[in-house]
């Protein structure tokens, strides 16, 4: 960028003066950062774009793993594409996506690491992307050991543990998306899990868990890591439910220390 404004005032110089100099160097400056933005932007959208076709890829690889997709496994397909509001061709790409995920020659461990790179270390990037496949193979109400074992094998492919998958299964327990200390399905040993703390943990410890976590899972954070715009209101459920584990855990203390 520097370089291309020291061009530009050089030849605003030459045709301008010392007025040229300094519209040419304005000029340059803003048309090269205007490029940059763009390319920028190009970049997270087609990394957004990749992360939305990873996600229905995978989905449709979990649902075969107990042999086949049942229709309320494909109905939470369908459903999701509702609940991120895709366009039509955001759809065609979803369900090409998932269908490719069914082939038996998909390679599942490609599409994780493909994944992985885009998350770019990134935790809590990692866990929406697991919380988005767990909500879609519990859809029929079973998880069945096969549909575990390769959820399993698809969090260590992501570099995650068993014990995410625990917080996860803790989330969803929770109900979704609600306000911050409101009333929630979560059970005082669930709020535990979704902090990722032990019972026993002190009060201050408590609290920097879920400062850390709810920094983390922050929308906009995670919108520019790669999460794509439509997963927006994932990412806002599983702060809710943070929240809702720390009020609860701080209000039952309260109570027990009355």
């Amino acid at each position: 960028m520097l370089i291309a404004t020291v061009m530009g005032a050089v030849l605003g110089y030459m045709i301008g003066g010392p007025l040229g100099m300094l519209i040419g160097a304005a000029l340059a400056y803003w048309g090269v950062r205007r490029l940059l933005r763009k390319s920028v932007l190009g970049k997270l959208a087609g990394i957004q774009a990749q992360f939305l076709d990873s996600t229905f890829a995978v989905m449709g690889c979990l649902c075969k793993a107990d042999g086949q997709v049942t229709q309320d496994e494909l109905e939470v397909s369908k459903q999701l594409w509702e609940r991120l509001q895709l366009n039509a061709e955001q759809r065609e790409r979803a369900k090409a996506a998932f269908n490719r995920g069914k082939a038996p020659d998909f390679d599942l461990d490609a599409e994780l690491a493909i994944v992985r790179r885009i998350a770019g270390g990134q935790r809590a990037l990692l866990q929406v992307f697991l919380q988005v496949q767990l909500s879609a193979i519990a859809a029929d109400g079973v998880l069945h050991p096969a549909e575990h074992e390769m959820l399993v094998r698809v969090a260590r492919g992501l570099g995650c543990s068993e014990a995410e998958i625990e917080q996860i299964e803790a989330m969803l327990r929770g109900g979704g998306a609600q306000a911050p200390g409101a009333a929630s399905g979560q059970s005082l040993e669930d709020a535990y899990r979704v902090l990722g703390v032990d019972a026993h943990a002190s009060d201050a410890e408590i609290k920097r868990a879920y400062r850390r976590l709810m920094s983390q899972n922050h929308p906009d954070k995670l919108a520019g890591k790669g999460l794509p715009e439509s997963m927006r209101e994932v990412a806002k459920e599983r702060t809710s439910e943070i929240s809702n584990a720390y009020e609860l855990i701080k209000k039952t203390r309260e109570r027990q220390a009355a």
